[in-house]
């Protein structure tokens, strides 16, 4: 049998690996190129349109919990990121060129699987529905018809990316926070308290792109517009992706009163992210209102900010358990269009709605996992959630099932890790 994966994103090429893994021949629908949309800069599979970072890989952070249990279920993804990793602290940060490569060449090598280029306008009979944030307008009134609930929407902002070159280095100093990492993975320009005080002036004023389709909009928190923090208060920004916490100045060992993180984005440390600067800000205003931020004078932009459509469904409504259609039919739903937030959320719920899609090609039922582990918690979650109130959500510890002892923040931390790498062993034995 041959079954469909539609969408060609992180969740789709693991959902895709997963059938093929177990023996099943896959057909990916990918509508790019033939309808691009408003983020993808490629047509390769994999491609990441929004931050280079997966996030962290600790084991006592919720997203590096989330990444072991997916190496355990045997992600494919996952190493082709280690492969193209670049430094990032405690972050799995990726040459997102390289990694999209990688992706696209692994995929498409795979003997089983065929990449289709077209627009898909109907749900399969057998697959994976996995089109993201972006889904077109044909196969969302499809998936409306189909779920029997309209599909809500947010919009997604992106930060602008920058080239090393055109900073001012000596302004910039390297270090990560708190020496996480190789202790010097990020840039960081110190604000003083006027200099701080004059970019929030400079950002509050400054002219966004306004259009009906982006008025009342509705942001993701993890994912808010500088702008928008700004909004709610002077001192939001400098609480958030402008906290100097941890990063002394070691040319003067004092902290500054705010600071400007930036990444860096490929291997050979050219490009360089804002990190949490998420904009819809006209390009003009982010020139000059991002180059009023110190060693920034002289930026060159290779990407500006921007804000686009992001969709997803009303998953606690809409779908049955392990993300299936209600009616029984073998359809999954897999990544941001379920209403997980991060790519290694995308990865998991592509990876389980392969692993499970398989099942039920062999007469087994889906599983998933307790929620007790990471995985399971997020699953829990698209499924028990409020729908009056659903909002996307990403891999967090509130998640999981609670301690029935009480203990410190840290201890309560590792028991949680424990308990989950232990239960995740068992579950996975049932696979």
């Amino acid at each position: 049998m041959n079954v469909t994966v539609v969408g060609g994103g992180l969740a789709g090429c693991e959902a895709a690996w997963a059938l093929a893994e177990r023996g099943v021949d896959v057909t990916i629908i990918e509508m790019r190129p033939v309808v691009p949309t408003a983020a993808h800069q490629t047509d390769r599979l994999g491609e990441l349109v929004c931050s280079n970072s997966f996030k962290s890989v600790a084991l006592q952070n919720a997203h590096g919990l989330l990444k072991a249990e997916l190496r355990d279920l045997g992600s494919a993804l996952l190493p082709l990121a280690d492969v193209a990793r670049v430094p990032g602290g405690a972050a799995l940060a990726v040459d997102r060129d390289l990694f999209s490569r990688l992706v696209h060449d692994a995929i498409t090598a795979h003997p089983r699987i065929t990449v289709a280029r077209e627009e898909a306008v109907a749900i399969p009979d057998v697959g994976v529905v996995a089109t993201g944030p972006l889904t077109s307008a044909a196969l969302a009134d499809a998936i409306k018809a189909r779920l029997g609930s309209d599909a809500l929407a947010f919009y997604d902002a992106i930060a602008p990316i920058v080239s090393a070159e055109s900073l001012d280095h000596g302004v910039l100093y390297a270090k990560s926070r708190w020496g996480k990492g190789d202790g010097d993975d990020y840039l960081n320009s110190p604000m003083t308290h006027d200099e701080y005080e004059a970019f929030i002036d400079a950002l509050s004023a400054a002219d966004q792109f306004h259009g009906h389709d982006f008025d009342g909009a509705t942001y993701f928190e993890g994912c808010l517009p500088v702008e928008e923090m700004a909004k709610r208060g002077r001192e939001t920004p400098r609480f958030g992706p402008m906290k100097p916490i941890g990063l002394a100045d070691p040319r003067s060992g004092r902290e500054p009163y705010a600071a400007v993180q930036l990444r860096r984005e490929d291997k050979a440390g050219q490009m360089w992210n804002l990190v949490g600067f998420q904009t819809r800000l006209r390009i003009p205003e982010q020139q000059r209102v991002f180059r009023t931020i110190p060693g920034l004078a002289n930026a060159e932009f290779f990407r500006y900010g921007s804000v686009h459509r992001n969709s997803y469904v009303n998953a606690p409504a809409s779908l049955g358990p392990a993300l299936m259609v209600k009616d029984g039919a073998p359809v999954f739903f897999a990544g941001q269009l379920t209403g997980v937030e991060g790519y290694s959320e995308s990865i998991a719920t592509g990876l389980l709605a392969g692993i499970n899609l398989a099942r039920v090609l062999r007469g087994e039922a889906p599983l998933t996992p307790p929620p007790t582990t990471m995985l399971g918690g997020l699953y829990r979650y698209l499924r028990d959630a409020d729908p009056a109130h659903f909002q996307p959500m990403n891999a967090n510890f509130g998640l999981l099932d609670p301690l029935a002892a009480k203990g410190k923040k840290d201890d309560r931390k590792q028991l949680l890790v424990d308990r989950a790498r232990t239960e995740f062993a068992t579950w996975r034995a049932t696979l």
